[in-house]
């Protein structure tokens, strides 16, 4: 039902701000607020039924800590996490509901 923040190790509620391509969405404050130890190799950002990319600061932020992004609708994001979890890569994934705006 509601907003999800999963690790390899730990499956939590997300209940963070998130503001999308219009807003400042720090996504390295996201990556942190999972308690992950270390830095995932990516995250996978759902964004609800639709695709929503979020600011170009807050992209480069992420990847100039050498963390990749990939950005989809929650449904794919849920699938590739499976995915990319059964080959042993260490992701991280945010996850928003699908009625999210």
């Amino acid at each position: 039902e509601g907003a999800l923040l999963l690790t390899p190790t730990s499956l939590n509620p997300w209940v963070g701000p998130w503001a999308g391509a219009s807003g400042d969405t720090d996504l390295c404050a996201l990556v942190a607020a999972m308690g992950f130890e270390g830095a995932p190799e990516m995250l996978l950002l759902g964004t609800g039924a639709a695709l929503v990319r979020p600011a170009p600061a807050a992209v480069a932020a992420l990847e100039a800590r050498g963390i990749g992004l990939e950005v989809m609708d929650s449904r794919t994001a849920a699938r590739i996490w499976n995915v990319l979890r059964a080959e042993g890569r260490i992701v991280v994934a945010a996850l928003l509901p699908l009625n999210a705006a």
